[in-house]
């Protein structure tokens, strides 16, 4: 749907309200440029819009779609499409939503096709509406308070993912186990938004070249470009330190799981000397427990059956005890366990 359309010349707005498509385009022979904005539009708002403003039906199907990657290219009759990724970081799922903008920027208009929640511009042009000095430069104005406010944006996303990425370091650095789940999350979240950072940075020096913007802009074009670099090299460092973190998390579960199989071989252990401690008198119950007639004839008195049951006993016990003390004196070499540093790299500019 189109949100607003509204005609700009020397630096003010010239009415209030939006306009229908066909008296903005017919506005744009009277000097200035028209900026038209829309939210999610259907195919035949957006067919209309080619047919009112001679838009090239691949700028327009390349609107369409949602694109990964920020991108800029020029048509043959001067339209310029510029393609920008928003985000927005979500507090109550505890993730980073991504929207889109595409622009169509000409002398005479600027029409902007937003996509997903995180792309509201009504900011970015009330801002501009109150630098007439700005809009004096013409359409390209309305790219730098675009550009502004996307860049503006994307700040509380980075610290928000710093607030989480420092919330699991300190539980794996701690030598407790962090969700694995959680940190490929957070991992692919960093992973998303710097494709949306880092191709906006040819974007932007592309229009910090000669004669691709006004002189009055270049410095405010040159500011966008700072804070571009400088949220570039802090999503960058965010994923350099999630992969710290998934080995620092997999080296801590590794512990944990020799420390288990440790505990499980001392339990057999046990269990096996105890059944030893039994297995002589399983011997004797068993051996008098055979009825064979040697046996019956030949313990006739109390003297043989001590002498056959004692020594039945204590032989079994003897041996067993002798094998011990040799285990003993010869202990088995410790299991190494891997160990996991306090120290640890923050890669990047806090």
């Amino acid at each position: 749907m189109i949100v607003d359309c509204a005609h700009y010349r020397d630096g003010r707005r010239q009415h209030e309200g939006a306009m229908p498509l066909e008296q903005a385009a017919a506005r744009c022979a009277e000097g200035g440029f028209v900026w038209l904005g829309m939210f999610e539009p259907g195919p035949e708002e957006l067919t209309k819009v080619r047919e009112c403003f001679g838009l090239h039906e691949l700028a327009v199907e390349d609107a369409r779609s949602f694109h990964l990657r920020p991108k800029a290219e020029q048509y043959e009759d001067g339209t310029e499409l510029i393609i920008l990724r928003t985000a927005r970081y979500d507090d109550e799922r505890e993730e980073v939503d991504t929207g889109e903008i595409s622009i169509f920027l000409a002398e005479q208009f600027v029409i902007t096709v937003r996509q997903g929640i995180a792309s509201e511009l009504s900011g970015a042009r009330s801002r501009l509406e109150r630098r007439p000095e700005l809009l004096r430069a013409g359409s390209i104005s309305t790219l730098w308070a675009i550009l502004d406010q996307v860049v503006d944006g994307y700040a509380p996303v980075v610290a928000e993912l710093e607030r989480d990425i420092e919330q699991i370091e300190a539980t794996v650095f701690s030598g407790a186990i962090a969700p694995t789940e959680r940190i490929y999350s957070l991992r692919r979240e960093a992973t998303d938004f710097y494709r949306a950072v880092h191709p906006l940075l040819a974007v932007l020096t592309r229009r910090l070249q000669p004669g691709k913007a006004p002189a009055g802009l270049l410095p405010y074009f040159r500011d966008v470009h700072d804070h571009l670099l400088l949220v570039n090299e802090e999503v960058a460092a965010q994923r350099d330190l999630l992969a710290t973190v998934l080995e620092a998390n997999i080296a801590v579960i590794s512990v944990e799981q020799n420390k288990i199989n440790l505990r499980q071989s001392a339990t057999m252990e046990r269990l096996t000397i105890l059944a030893s401690v039994f297995l002589p008198l399983s011997f004797v119950v068993g051996f008098f427990g055979q009825n064979f007639d040697w046996l019956v004839t030949h313990i006739s008195s109390f003297t043989a059956f001590l002498v056959l049951t004692l020594g039945g006993l204590l032989l079994p016990c003897l041996l067993l005890y002798v094998w011990l003390r040799r285990r003993h004196g010869h202990p088995a070499p410790p299991v190494p366990v891997p160990q996991v540093s306090d120290a640890h790299p923050r890669a990047g500019a806090r």
